[in-house]
């Protein structure tokens, strides 16, 4: 059990036993979007663009100024989000290819199995990127796909299994890709060439959206991709539909489940590139493609919104918005995301983007919305992250963890429920690279590292120095004078207490 957990444990224990149990369990809805910052949103200060979905749920529940994700990149931030155990603790748990294998242990303990053991119908629609298959043969995209979502916990799966900008472009639902016609089999490839057609690089003036860096194999629907893929055309996803087909299925899975506790993971694409929103968005902000597919998050939060007050499901259902890192302008199409960012600011006060340690990269959207038990239009400045989950809705359905499981976990209940509750007294932050930042209470801690700046150098600086930095956020959310040198004192206490969390199991 790490240093720093026991004594949240503690003080959540007795909060606990305070507070009411619920008359029943809750729906749990968690709508998790891609690359969304914590400035993107009107509830958070944006003023460029207006988000009032999820607006509602800040509204009509709690925000938090000081959530933050796993990581600054997406599958560690999932992973560390599902198992309650950074990702950082093994170096196999980076950004996966859409090939790699599965990387949490089929039959370990994570959020959705401990819902599922609790009675919950547990379901996953949208972005997966946790790997498929067992890494013993090459995936077969004809056959039946496993492990997958459903060896984890889940009772239904509807996955994009990767990044929409990798290949294969296609849904797989439960073990099997939608809509594959057996006579056109899917290749796919992210070694030797295997797509005979031109590629992106190749046929760059026939591109509906051009690439700055990589993204220039397969051509799938006008957009070259990451990876080599054949065949599997009448499976194959348009962009500008992704939004809808996602949230129809969510849609489906709360109108199924509406008479049982049900465990909904939506898995949103946006704003992850390519940028691609579905006509009726298109042009609807002065942003470009980024503003548009944030207005096609809200909507999608909208139709969860709608469909929980028509089945009349929304007073205890708990809604919760965040985003699995920091933003990010060019990451590797020409969509004038910076050129038409104009007065926006995407992460908010704080620096940093994706793949960094700033507080940018890693803060970001946080809102719960339950109405029967959390208090509406509340703003609360504790310390949470996502990796808290499997330990707060193991303590929601009474589900005791072992000390194995879901090891970096706090139980954030009692902040829920009673909002004077504490919440963590430290999180580890960490980067691309395996890079790490470590803030507690209100001080910021970026250990020496050696480490470069991403391999595609588009000018993020992801806060690699080679000596220590120290920054005071409440005077410095932007993290720009550092204070290393006057504190000597703060340095070695929260190098040292680093090294403990990094040192336990």
């Amino acid at each position: 059990m790490p240093v720093n957990r026991l004594p949240a444990l503690l003080i959540a224990t007795a909060a606990i036993a305070a507070a009411e149990p619920a008359a029943t369990k809750p729906n749990i809805i968690l709508i998790y979007a891609d690359d969304l910052g914590w400035g993107d949103v009107s509830s958070y200060g944006a003023t460029a663009i207006h988000t009032p979905q999820i607006d509602r749920l800040a509204e009509e529940g709690m925000r938090f100024t000081a959530g933050y994700a796993g990581a600054s990149t997406c599958t560690p931030s999932r992973y560390a989000m599902l198992t309650g155990e950074y990702a950082w603790r093994d170096r196999g748990r980076g950004i996966a290819r859409a090939d790699s294998p599965l990387i949490i242990p089929p039959g370990s303990t994570t959020l959705q199995s401990i819902l599922h053991d609790a009675g919950y119908h547990t379901a996953i629609v949208g972005k997966w990127h946790l790997g498929l298959g067992d890494g013993g043969s090459p995936l077969d995209w004809n056959g039946k796909i496993a492990p997958g979502p459903l060896e984890t916990g889940f009772d239904e799966a509807f996955i994009i299994p990767a990044t929409v900008d990798r290949v294969p472009c296609v849904y797989v639902e439960n073990h099997h890709v939608v809509g594959l016609d057996p006579d056109d089999p899917i290749e796919v490839s992210y070694g030797e060439r295997i797509d005979p057609r031109p590629s992106g690089a190749e046929a760059r003036d026939t591109l509906k959206m051009d690439w700055s860096h990589g993204h220039n194999q397969t051509i799938v629907n006008g957009i070259s991709r990451i990876g080599w893929m054949t065949g599997g055309t009448t499976a194959l996803w348009r962009d500008e539909d992704i939004a809808d087909t996602l949230a129809r299925r969510a849609v489906r899975v709360i109108e199924e489940q509406k008479d049982r506790p049900f465990f909904l993971f939506f898995s949103l694409h946006d704003p992850h590139v390519p940028r691609v929103a579905h006509e009726r968005f298109e042009g609807t902000t002065t942003m470009g493609p980024r503003g548009d597919v944030i207005l096609q998050i809200d909507w999608c939060v909208g139709e969860i919104n709608r469909t929980l007050d028509r089945l009349g499901l929304a007073d205890n259902t708990l809604v919760i918005l965040t985003s699995d890192n920091g933003p990010v302008l060019d990451d590797g199409y020409k969509d004038q995301a910076a050129e038409l960012i104009g007065d926006h600011s995407p992460a908010g006060p704080f620096r940093g983007w994706k793949y960094g340690r700033w507080e940018g990269s890693n803060r970001v959207p946080f809102i719960f919305r339950w109405p029967a038990r959390i208090p509406a239009d509340t703003v609360n400045h504790g310390i949470i992250g996502q990796v808290d989950f499997p330990a707060t809705f193991a303590a929601l359905v009474g589900r005791d963890l072992a000390e194995n499981e879901a090891p970096d976990s706090f139980d954030i209940l009692p902040t829920l429920l009673a909002p004077s509750a504490p919440a963590r007294p430290s999180i580890v932050m960490e980067g691309i690279r395996d890079i790490l930042g470590y803030r507690s209470g209100d001080w910021k801690y970026h250990h020496p590292t050696d480490a470069r700046r991403i391999a595609w150098d588009t000018g993020i600086d992801i806060g690699a120095r080679p000596y220590p930095m120290l920054f005071k956020l409440a005077d410095d959310p932007g993290e720009e004078n550092n204070l290393a040198e006057d504190h000597p004192e703060i340095v070695e206490k929260l190098h040292a207490e680093l090294q403990q969390i990094k040192s336990t199991p």
